[in-house]
């Protein structure tokens, strides 16, 4: 991406934490735009409003925010109710806000106060040229499209990340494209045999932003830039002025014979011995291709393998001990096929083969510094199965050693119960502020207790239905955060007839509630 100075600067947040103090403070920042400000800077406001509610999820039932915030201004008499609603009209997100504002303005516009002269601007761009420049691996991309208007340029850069089908991971606009296009171009001429620029059409732009920007928006918690949520309407409205997108690339899920005549074609290349344990990690590739970069299965480049070896060590796959010694071979050759196929060059050859290696010497010590962390040696447990067993367990339960609480981040021993209890705690950092002026009180300061007895009884596995209970709700497709919601749930039905705050509950009903689930 480019620098951080080459992006407009954040404006300040409302801090009052109530929706109608929020809505006022809108309605503040839109009044000191002033009479005559740069469309710019009402493209800006607009969209970073609308971004400080992007992950918020609406019920069913609740109305959403933005439709909140124009009821809100069209009551109000006055120009900042007016430029508010003229940038809704253009860059809230659904058809159904667009057309809301619509209709508040022309009410608010109706009481005599005037049009604001810029309105007729907001997203009035034209595209020019687009280019992309990434690594020959084809792992990420940024993109650059410059947009005129008035004579003037700006330009949305966005990170195409293609070992998650195409996500876009970070989107700004920048006010000089042209410095960042040339930095793109220094960057392919100081090392063209890496990192790739090409000029692509408007129309191949489109459908990579549309679709990279749809592909993240499902995703529940996408792993994306504090700059993504502030960008995003405006991204969403400058792309709609641009020529109608390319078809999107029909892709279709592999069968199982196709994905194993590709594990065949592999295991015939003569680079590997032909094994069971082989055999078994070709087709976990093929496999983690598909599901993760499935118009792609089978690139090849080092993001994409690190990523497939943190899946091993987070234990998405069941490895048996066996095949545990095959890993560096079959992957090493498998980064060789896969170079070979798809034609790379010496030096991508070389590099992807250096990374390849730097990672599987990672993962044994990544393996290793999880025994350290998760046992301290008083467990006993010798056989090889039941270790790794005792360690999903344990991972599950604290799935990280890092905690963000307040303004301090700690590194944790989660063997310690009261160092597992704050990592539990810094999972949720909305009760962050209650705990810290000891306000916490009621059902979430209970619903918190809960969780953290859960993760002592799948620490210590007692009682063991817990975590057999995990495991049956793992292959139904349930998330942990989902599973702890129904452990959470089995437990605290067993608390019916205790104290408000206490944990008593009969252990027989509640290994026969695990049961259940």
């Amino acid at each position: 991406m480019s620098p951080v100075s080459r992006a407009r600067k954040k404006a300040a947040q409302p801090s009052t934490p109530s929706v109608t103090g929020l809505f006022k403070d809108v309605l503040r920042d839109f009044s000191t735009l002033g009479a005559e400000p740069e469309v710019l800077d009402v493209e800006l406001l607009t969209s970073e409003v609308l971004g400080q509610w992007w992950e918020i999820e609406v019920e069913e039932d609740e109305t959403p925010l933005g439709l909140e915030l124009i009821a809100f201004a069209e009551r109000k008499i006055t120009p900042a109710a007016a430029a508010l609603l003229a940038g809704l009209r253009v860059f809230a997100e659904t058809e159904e806000e667009r057309e809301a504002a619509a209709a508040a303005l022309n009410t608010v516009l109706g009481r005599g106060i005037p049009e604001p002269d810029w309105m007729g601007d907001l997203a009035a761009v034209t595209v020019g040229d687009c280019w992309r420049t990434g690594d020959v691996f084809g792992d990420e991309s940024s993109l650059l499209c410059v947009f005129t208007r008035g004579g003037v340029e700006h330009g949305l850069l966005a990170l195409v990340d293609f070992t998650e089908g195409g996500r876009i991971r970070d989107v700004v606009v920048v006010d000089k494209p042209q410095d960042v296009l040339a930095e793109m171009r220094q960057q392919a001429a100081d090392d063209p045999e890496l990192v790739t620029l090409e000029r692509v059409l408007p129309e191949r732009a489109h459908q990579l932003l549309a679709d990279g920007l749809a592909a993240t928006d499902v995703v529940e918690e996408p792993d994306v830039s504090e700059d993504y949520a502030r960008f995003h309407a405006l991204a969403l409205a400058w792309i709609r002025a641009m020529p109608a997108p390319e078809p999107s690339p029909e892709i279709s899920e592999w069968p199982e014979q196709v994905r194993e005549e590709v594990v065949a074609d592999f295991i015939g290349s003569g680079l590997v011995e032909d094994t069971d344990a082989t055999r078994f990690y070709a087709r976990l590739l093929v496999d983690y291709g598909c599901e993760t970069e499935p118009g792609s299965p089978l690139r090849v480049g080092p993001e994409k393998l690190a990523r497939f070896l943190e899946s091993l060590l987070d234990g998405e796959f069941e490895i048996d001990e066996a095949y545990e010694d095959a890993l560096e071979p079959a992957l090493l050759g498998w980064v060789t096929w896969a170079a070979d196929r798809a034609g790379l060059p010496e030096a991508a050859r070389v590099a992807l083969l250096e990374s390849a290696t730097e990672f599987l010497e990672e993962f044994a010590q990544d393996e290793d510094s999880a025994l350290d962390v998760y046992f301290d040696g008083s467990e006993g447990i010798e056989d090889p199965a039941e270790l790794a067993d005792a360690l999903a367990r344990r991972m599950f339960a604290v799935p990280t050693v890092y905690a963000e609480i307040g303004d301090e981040e700690l590194e944790l021993e989660p063997a310690d119960p009261e160092q597992r209890r704050l990592l539990v705690i810094g999972e949720h950092p909305e009760y962050h502020e209650a705990l810290a002026e000891e306000t916490f009180d009621g059902e979430p300061r209970m619903r918190l207790a809960l969780k953290t007895t859960i993760v002592d009884q799948l620490w210590d596995d007692e009682p063991a239905e817990v975590w057999q209970a995990v495991l049956r709700l793992s292959e139904t497709g349930q998330e942990r955060e989902e599973i702890f919601d129904r452990l959470i749930d089995a437990l605290s039905a067993q608390l019916a007839e205790a104290g408000e705050h206490e944990m008593d509950y009969d252990v027989d009903d509640y290994r026969k509630a695990l049961g259940e689930l």
